[in-house]
């Protein structure tokens, strides 16, 4: 749809109900099948991202990589400490699983700025970049931690991402740094001699892997500049985002900027939910939405049917009922625009059900 931002909230629903499911068809399809295992096959590192919520930040797209690739982790400002119970137990999980297919594992330890306004930055740091860069070394270290400093089997990678561009900056050793709006046709002919030298320490077969998603920001930002040149590109780097999606397994949303996505991480799960709905308001109050509706949606994703499925079900209600509570009590007149939808999804077959 074009514009779907500008739609009456009902629209807006019935559209994101209508790409869940296409997405949903898109990926069980054998020819989709088929195009994640060859890729896989061609670059079998496991990659995972630490993202902010922030809807802008769509690394997919921004890299053109195949949906269902990257591993997504969500949080207000990309704030993550490993320490936290549940989010130490899914990153753990998630690292044996892919070590047990032996693979290594990549993660994309990420910051968000803008170039062209810092108000356009990460709110969940009062728009402070060097302190969002600062956090990433701290998840770093973390990991380094956990899983080893030698990082030959889990390598964290710090990257910047730029949002009036979506351009990548890739942080090396001693503070050097590849920054992918700058290069030029002649650097991408060099690029793999130049994360070589930029990340010494990383296994080469991992900076095989990382150079496709390069690659692929380095075309995405060609035709981000060209839209802009085509006045089509400012609507895109401010918020306007209509939904706040709390849990996990929001790979269909796929075009950016919809949605505000808070993982299920933190301990203080509250804080997140009210900044987003604080973004939420101020995007009605600006205009950058209408105002007749938002919509919070709460998922939960789960491997097998029996117990695996009845306890997201319990889990996608317990986060809903716990997000309307908390926007009720911090926004209470933004509450009365809320339309609640809770769903979970079958990650294998990524089919997303509803619940009544």
């Amino acid at each position: 749809m074009n514009d779907v931002h500008s739609k009456s909230i009902q629209t807006r629903i019935d559209w994101l109900s209508a790409l869940a499911a296409s997405h949903g068809e898109d990926y069980r399809s054998p020819e989709a099948m088929l195009a994640r295992a060859r890729y896989q096959s061609l670059h079998p590192t496991a990659i995972a991202v630490l993202k902010c919520m922030d809807g802008r930040i769509n690394i997919p797209v921004a890299t053109g990589t195949p949906i269902g690739i990257l591993m997504p982790f969500r949080n207000l400002g990309g704030r993550f400490d490993l320490g936290w119970p549940h989010l130490g137990e899914v990153v753990t999980q998630y690292v044996m699983d892919r070590v047990h297919e032996g693979r290594q594992v990549l993660f994309l330890v990420s910051y968000h700025y803008s170039k062209g306004d810092h108000q356009r930055g990460c709110a969940g740091f009062a728009y402070d970049q060097q302190a969002a860069f600062d956090h990433t070394q701290v998840i770093r270290q973390q990991m380094s931690t956990i899983f080893g400093a030698g990082h030959g089997t889990v390598y964290p990678l710090v990257c910047g991402f730029e949002t009036d561009e979506d351009a990548l900056v890739v942080h090396g050793a001693d503070g050097q740094l590849l920054r992918v709006a700058d290069l030029t046709d002649c650097d991408i002919e060099t690029l793999r001699s130049q994360l070589s030298a930029l990340l010494p320490d990383m296994p080469s077969k991992m900076r095989e892997d990382l150079l496709p998603l390069l690659v692929g920001n380095f075309e995405h930002v060609a035709e981000i500049r060209q839209q802009a040149q085509q006045g089509l590109r400012q609507l895109d780097v401010e918020h306007r985002e209509w939904m706040i999606c709390l849990g996990r397994g929001f790979d269909f949303l796929h075009t950016p900027n919809l949605a505000l996505i808070v993982g299920p991480y933190s301990p203080n799960l509250a804080e997140p939910i009210i900044k987003a709905a604080g973004i939420i308001e101020a995007n009605m109050a600006s205009g950058r939405i209408p105002d007749d509706g938002f919509l919070l949606l709460s998922s939960v994703p789960y491997d097998a049917i029996g117990v695996d499925q009845a306890r997201a079900e319990l889990k996608a209600r317990f986060l809903s009922e716990f997000a309307q509570a908390v926007i009720g009590a911090a926004y209470p007149a933004l509450a009365k625009k809320m339309i609640n939808r809770t769903a979970i999804l079958d990650w294998q077959a990524r089919r997303l059900s509803w619940l009544g």
